[in-house]
């Protein structure tokens, strides 16, 4: 794997390009899947449904997580979201309408390097954004995580994964490597920046680097796969 894809500039870039069709493509892409995904991740956390806590959404992309979070726990506080991507950031912001912009703070920032203070979130989410860090950086992103949560907190990541012993598998590589490739460069200008989500998802694998990253940062972690492991969702929280 080209370890130079997940340079934070090189990702940052491919997102900028991505962002304006974000939302559409990777809905279609998925058949509308992803939506069940994020639903999944977000009832992962087991916040009680009148929760009021304040927390964290990670490689946030534009906001993807907030209508799900906000459905199943609508007395949330403060939602902070955090994402490298400026162009992203700026779709993000554009969602800000007037019932969420009192609700959710953006930061266009690489999470990796977060000064958010220690023990600052009730909860932290990410949804889509694991795929794009090495091993290496998963090391980071567990300190990371660790360090923001306060102690008991829950956080649920989800990613598309790579997942070898399914049976679909072989149509799932096509559908990512070859399909999804050929549409976009047919229907959206001849770029191949979704392409990329291929390469990355084949570098992540069965995630098993989240899992020991995780465990190493000292957090609780159980590993829910859904559709034969197309996509994983990693869960746990902060000992207290």
């Amino acid at each position: 794997m080209d370890q130079d894809l997940y340079e934070p500039a090189r990702v940052a870039a491919v997102f900028d390009r991505c962002s304006r069709r974000y939302r559409g493509w990777s809905s279609l892409a998925s058949f509308g899947v992803i939506h069940y995904w994020r639903r999944l991740c977000v009832a992962a956390l087991g916040l009680p449904r009148e929760s009021t806590a304040c927390g964290v959404d990670l490689m946030a992309g534009t906001g993807e997580l907030w209508p799900h979070l906000l459905a199943r726990h609508p007395r949330l506080g403060r939602i902070t979201a955090i994402d490298i991507s400026p162009g992203m950031h700026a779709a993000a912001m554009a969602r800000l309408h007037a019932a969420r912009a009192g609700r959710i703070t953006h930061l266009c920032a690489d999470m990796l390097r977060t000064d958010l203070p220690d023990g600052s979130a009730d909860f932290a989410v990410s949804s889509f954004g694991l795929k794009t860090f090495n091993a290496a950086q998963h090391r980071v992103m567990a300190r990371q995580i660790a360090r923001i949560l306060r102690p008991g907190a829950p956080y649920a990541l989800i990613e598309a994964a790579d997942p070898d012993g399914w049976v679909l598998h072989p149509l799932y590589r096509i559908h990512l490597d070859r399909v999804l490739p050929l549409v976009e460069r047919l229907f959206l200008d001849g770029a191949q920046d979704f392409a990329m989500l291929g390469a990355y998802t084949r570098g992540f694998g069965d995630g098993q680097s989240v899992v020991d990253a995780l465990a190493e940062a000292g957090l609780s972690v159980r590993v829910r796969r859904s559709f034969g492991g197309a996509a994983l969702c990693f869960h746990g929280h902060k000992p207290h």
